[in-house]
């Protein structure tokens, strides 16, 4: 009887987080605002792509665009995904404005339908950034995301890390959604012999966020795997 009930309560907690990963959901919050985030090309992103030469990158999950928008202006020919056609229309309109809409393509990109954004081995870069899915889809849709990597291409991963949860420094918004770079490894199976990838960066940085509060120190993982096979 009480195996009974927890197996409910999971289930319905995981049908509550997978519903944030929803159209309707992310529609609902991006047209409650002007703008949601700070429009700002993500830190991670702009320190590991620092040493790369621009070719084709796929931007998953983008939001309103300042990562795909920043990717464009440095050169890279980018297509940018997500879920929320409000947050599409809005990089549409961002890219105009910074005259990068010439390098940019746009895409639907619902992870729950399909984990995979796009063609198979197609991409120099496939990012992804703070792309927070419950556990029990975590393997299949970043499995997904990663088989758009080229050869020689590489696979950005950036994330909340679990720790800020225990120094309170975030709410902790499901079980298993914030992660260590072990289970992006795990995932793609990097982490075994004979593995299709090369490890360049597992890690967890610490950074200062600003918050309405002030400064707010927090810590990433980072995860960039260059595909070998």
């Amino acid at each position: 009887m009480h195996r009974h009930h927890r197996d409910h309560a999971h289930d319905d907690s995981l049908e509550a987080l997978r519903e944030a990963l929803t159209a309707g959901f992310w529609d609902e919050r991006y047209a409650g605002s002007d703008r949601v985030w700070s429009g700002r090309p993500n830190q991670r992103l702009t320190e590991q792509v620092a040493d790369l030469s621009p070719g084709t990158a796929l931007d998953v999950a983008c939001g309103e665009g300042g990562d795909a928008i920043w990717l464009a202006k440095q050169g890279w020919k980018v297509t940018a995904v997500d879920v929320s056609q409000v947050a599409l229309a809005r990089v549409a309109d961002h890219a105009e404005d910074e005259g990068v809409a010439d390098r940019l393509r746009l895409g639907f990109y619902d992870a729950l339908d399909d984990p995979r954004p796009a063609g198979r081995h197609t991409f120099d870069l496939v990012t992804v950034s703070f792309l927070h899915v419950p556990v029990e889809d975590f393997d299949e849709i970043y499995r997904g995301i990663g088989a758009a990597v080229g050869p020689g291409g590489r696979l950005l991963v950036t994330a909340h890390h679990p720790h800020d949860v225990a120094t309170g420094a975030r709410h902790d918004h499901g079980p298993g959604l914030l992660f260590e770079p072990d289970r992006v490894l795990a995932a793609l199976g990097a982490d075994r012999p004979g593995s299709a990838w090369e490890v360049e960066v597992a890690d967890t940085p610490e950074r200062v966020q600003q918050t309405a509060d002030g400064p707010l120190e927090v810590r990433d993982t980072v995860v960039r795997l260059r595909r070998t096979a």
